[in-house]
Order: structure tokens, then sequence, then C-alpha cells
């Protein structure tokens, strides 16, 4: 059903009573609601735009962006970068539509699921209104997961949300002119993955980051290393820098900043706010559901994401927990496991969650760093090498790819890994094997001397380990 007019049209107010209601169509809401639909229970879920059929990530996140980031490395040297460009936001934009009608179908084709398009709003414990235009729909259940995201954040700068020239990431996506300088206010993950991936097509861009160097929870020679290749790159990263103003003229946009007391300022055609994103919370009326709320906007849950009002749970980003699809994927589970399961399954049962920024070449990371591994009284061990020198990797060499640094922090009285930062080809892939050891208790030296396939990045780990 793809609008509230479908179900609702020659009915006036109409009214479903379900097992489940999911109000948000992002990856744990999605995987939930096939999941307990295809177990015979009667499911609704409600998305307030089908341009988000299938969340956050295949539309308006990952997705889009991981293309765009492989894309903007292959642009034939005589190819027009405007045009090169658009070609590849339309391509992309084609594949996102692609996957949410795919993402539609999925739920769709479930005899038990029910998608209702339209803003849902809670009118009391167990009973949620969806609005359609005119129409109206009440919906109540037994069990209710709120799996909304999050919204980009707009910082408040004079200026900024007032220009003609401000993006989200979200603008951008569906954006298809190249611009000509980009200004990223934000040095985090998604603030450098659009830096560079917008260098790569062709802009000028400068990043404005707060703090005094950019990766400031990763080690010095692992954030070092990353400023260096994103300014091999020809991005201009500026540190230490407060944004004081933005500032529309004829010519584009003066975005003005300060650096201890000292003043400057850059004109773009675009400025991206890439400080950061809230729960998507507004409008839902947690309140007459008895649902309260953190000091920081998000719905407050337990280990088991169980909300104030029992009825309800909030997976994903609404929560406040770590914004990564993966963890929306694990919420559900740990909600399945209390509606269907036993009810053992808990966010206390995570350990060593592995994350990735994917800039060329990607940066994965997991467990403590060398630092925090030292402050928390660990007798530690450091295995680090250049990618460039790396011998038994030549996957480096075979895509062309040989910047970077990997690191794997290693407790000597046990030789239990703690932690690693792998900066290069392929680490997106090679942090899964690490984060597996670590929850498993493997050792550094039983990686060390593992058989991997060959030409592969993951048989660096005979070698960088090999200097323990």
């Amino acid at each position: 059903m793809t609008a509230l007019t479908d179900k609702t049209a020659a009915e006036g107010d109409a009214a479903l009573q379900a097992d489940l209601l999911v109000i948000g169509f992002g990856k744990g809401g999605k995987t939930l609601a096939s999941a307990l639909g295809r177990k015979g229970q009667r499911v609704v879920l409600v998305e307030q735009s089908d341009q988000m059929y299938g969340g956050t990530c295949i539309n308006i996140g990952c997705v889009p962006t991981k293309a765009l980031v492989h894309r903007s490395g292959e642009r034939p040297g005589a190819d027009d970068p405007a045009v090169w460009f658009e070609k590849n936001a339309r391509d992309v934009q084609d594949l996102t539509a692609f996957l949410n009608q795919k993402n539609y179908a999925m739920l769709d084709g479930i005899d038990t699921v029910t998608v209702v398009t339209g803003k849902a709003r809670f009118l009391g414990p167990e009973t949620v209104e969806v609005r359609a235009g005119d129409d109206r729909l009440l919906v109540s259940a037994g069990a209710i997961v709120v799996n909304t995201g999050a919204v980009p954040v707009v910082p408040p700068i004079p200026g900024l949300r007032e220009s003609a020239h401000l993006a989200t990431s979200t603008d951008l996506l569906r954006g298809t002119e190249l611009p000509r300088h980009l200004a990223v206010i934000g040095g985090g993950p998604l603030g450098l993955e659009f830096a560079q991936m917008y260098r790569r097509f062709g802009s000028e861009v400068t990043v404005l980051e707060s703090s005094p160097r950019l990766a400031g929870r990763e080690d010095d020679d692992i954030a070092g290393t990353l400023a260096a290749i994103l300014t091999g790159d020809g991005i201009r990263v500026v540190t230490g820098a407060s944004v004081t103003e933005v500032e529309d003229t004829e010519g584009g946009a003066i975005v003005r900043y300060e650096i201890e007391g000292t003043k400057g300022e850059v004109l773009v055609d675009r400025v991206l706010a890439a400080t950061g994103r809230r729960p998507a919370t507004n409008g839902l009326g947690l309140d007459a559901a008895g649902v309260e709320l953190t000091e920081r906007g998000a719905i407050a849950v337990d280990e088991h994401l169980r909300a104030s009002n029992p009825r309800v749970f909030a997976i994903g980003d609404v929560n406040g927990g770590p914004q990564f699809t993966y963890i929306s994927l694990d919420d559900h589970r740990i909600v399945a496991d209390q509606l269907v399961g036993s009810g053992r399954r808990s966010t206390a049962d995570r350990r060593a969650v592995p994350t990735t920024t994917f800039i060329t070449p990607p940066l994965s990371t997991v467990g403590l760093t060398e630092k925090a591994a030292r402050e928390a009284g660990h007798n530690v061990k450091v295995a680090a090498k250049p990618v460039a020198q790396i011998a038994a990797m030549p996957r480096a060499r075979i895509v062309g790819e040989t910047r970077g640094l990997f690191k794997v922090v290693v407790d000597a009285d046990t030789d239990l890994v703690l932690g690693a930062a792998l900066l290069g080809t392929d680490s997106q892939e090679m942090i899964n094997t690490i984060a597996l050891a670590i929850r498993h208790d493997v050792t550094a030296t039983e990686l060390r001397d593992a058989i991997y396939t060959h030409p592969s990045a993951t048989e660096a780990l005979n070698e960088v380990l090999g200097l323990l």
C-alpha cells in the first residue's frame, strides 16, 4: 500500500490493529517488520516519505555516498569535471531509486505486512495516528518500534541557516551540480568523505574543523597520516577554526572564521554543514505515549532498547546510540529477541564494534587506541607499518593505492589484541577480521600465523604483527 489514501479513501478515518507497529523504514525497522511478518504476525510499517523506503543508508546515506566516493576517482582526464559529476550523480540517484523500490517490494510482498506512507504521531500509550493530507488512520499495536533515524544538524552560526548556499549531505546527494568551491564545516567522518569525494570530482574544497587536528580520537601517527593524505589530494584543511559568520554575496558565500583570535575567510559557492546528526523525534507526540527523552533529545532506552513506556522500543539513530546502519541491524535482533525470543540479548553483549570512514584509502578502527590502552593501564605492544612498506601486501600496489598506515595494539601480558587502526586499501574488510579476533580472544600470534588468501590486504597481518 503506497499511500495512506489507498487505505482510507472509502472508509473515512480507518483503524488497524497490529501485533507490531514500526515507525520508520530504516535498516532495523524494515528487518524487524520482515522477520515478524514472515512469522505470521500482523505488522504495520509507517514511513512519512516515499523517498525514504529502505531508510537513510540506501537513500541519503551510505549507499549513494560510497557509490560517489568510488566513482570520484574514475574520471577520464579529458572529460569535463562538471559533466562527469552530473552523469555520475544521476546514475547514483537511479541506483538509490531502484533500491528504494526494491525495499518497498520486499515488505509489500509479505501478506501480513502493511506499508503505510504518512506522518505518524502518538495519541496514547498504544495508539498512533497516521496522516497523509486529509486522510487519517489510527493504528494500535501490542508493540511499537520507533525507527525514525536522525536528521542533519545545522549549527547556530550567524547567517548560515539563511544562506542560499547552505547544503546538508542530503541536499548534495540529491543535486547534480558540481560546486566550484565547497566549504565543509566539520571534519568528522561525513565531512571528510564529502570533502575528498568532491575534491576528486574536481571541486576546490576547504575543511573547517574546530578541533586542533583531524581524527581527534585517534593516535597522533594515524591522524597525521590521514591529514597528509587529504592535503596531498589538494584539500585545504583548517583546524582549530571557529566559524563565526556566513554572508551571502553576489559571488557566493563568504565563510568567516577565527583561529586563536586570528581572522580568516573563504569565498565559496556551497557550504556543507557536517557537524553531526540529531535524533528525529520532532512531531512524534512522544509525551502522549509516556516516552521520555535524554538530554540530547534521543529516546531513552534500557539495555533491551525498551523505552519508558514498556510497549515502545527505539532502534537505530533515534535511541542515541552509535549512528551506524549495522548497529540498527543489531538493534532489531535485540528487539526481536524481546518479542519472540528468549529476551536475553541486550546492548551489553556488544563488544569490539568496528567503524570505517570511507575516504580513499579508508580509515577503519576497532577497540582501543595506543593512547587509550596505556591510560587504561595495559602493558602495551604496538605493531605499526606504512602500507607502502608492507612487502607481503602486493594488493595495495595492484590497485595503485599505497598510502596509509596499519597499526595494531596488543596487550603484552596476554597477547590479546586491544585495538587497531587501519588506514589503507581494503581496511573496511580487514577490520572485521580483527574485530572478530577481539571478541573471541584470538591472540595476535594466531592472527600473525594465520593463512590468508593472496593477493589480499588481510595478509598484511602476517608481516605487521611479525613486528611485535
